[in-house]
């Protein structure tokens, strides 16, 4: 496996790999959900490349960026493990060079539900997957479905950018208690911990009611409150059922929608979603 640190270097190694190129791009604090994106990749191309970058552009001031995990050697090993041909692991200045000004806005779509909580958070993912597509000129690209809008986002990007990469979207992996893999599990106490899996029962919840019928949005939205509430470590920042490519909230799910939802602990803040039909 080979590292690269800069632009230049990416571009030398991206040349030498066969096609087609797969892509996982990451922040880092690897976990066996960024793991299942890696073998995904490796059994479907020829050559895999993966970024290890955490993204300042889609941290706004006070959020976590300075406590966001970081342990490069382990994630060099893990990335090893699971069959990557080459890592960019740049600094800030290789992927936002001095005087850098350009941004991506993907409109309404990130706006709302982690865009409305996390204003031009979205902006800053949409900036880096641009920079990021357009050094690995990957084939396909793998991300995760527990970041359900993100996901939705990348694929409009490609699509309104015709910037010609197959996006992958791969299940959620989880805990043996249900809880969605995440580098922010660290931050947990044990007490929030165990009181985490309250984001799954509530998405099982949902999920039952639409199984057994139920098709009102409120209604649905209302079963993840409630769970939430049952548990006292846990506040709700936001219950969303929306449709799957506006990510506006429906008042009947009669077509594809995304199941989503926002919860504060309080040492850290974390996301779950589903889809529906």
């Amino acid at each position: 496996m080979e590292v690269v640190r800069d632009r230049s270097a990416l571009r030398i190694a991206r040349a030498d790999l066969p096609g087609p190129v797969g892509f996982v791009p990451t922040l880092g604090a690897i976990h066996a959900g960024h793991e299942s994106l890696l073998r995904r990749a490796r059994d479907e191309n020829a050559s895999v490349v993966a970024s290890l970058f955490v993204n300042p552009l889609q941290f706004r001031p006070g959020e976590d960026f300075e406590r966001y995990p970081r342990d490069e050697p382990g994630d060099l090993e893990r990335f090893a493990a699971a069959g990557a041909d080459v890592v960019f692991a740049p600094d800030v200045s290789a992927v936002y060079p001095s005087g850098f000004t350009t941004s991506v806005d993907v409109g309404p779509l990130g706006a709302v539900l982690e865009g409305s909580v996390r204003p031009g958070h979205f902006r800053g993912v949409a900036t880096v997957v641009t920079i990021l597509f357009g050094l690995v000129r990957p084939d396909r690209a793998y991300f995760g479905q527990k970041d359900g809008q993100q996901a939705i986002i990348v694929e409009r990007l490609v699509r309104d950018l015709a910037l010609f990469v197959e996006v992958v979207v791969c299940p959620t992996v989880r805990e043996p208690d249900g809880l969605a893999l995440s580098s922010r599990n660290v931050h947990l106490t044990p007490e929030e911990r165990r009181a985490a899996p309250v984001l799954v029962r509530a998405l099982s919840r949902v999920d039952e009611a639409y199984r057994s019928g139920e098709r009102d949005a409120e209604r649905l939205r209302q079963l993840i409150r409630e769970e939430i509430a049952s548990e006292p470590l846990a506040s709700l920042e936001y219950a969303s059922v929306a449709d799957r490519e506006t990510l506006q909230e429906l008042q009947v799910v009669d077509r594809g929608a995304l199941v989503s939802l926002a919860v504060r602990f309080p040492s850290t803040r974390l996301i779950d979603c589903l889809p529906l039909a």
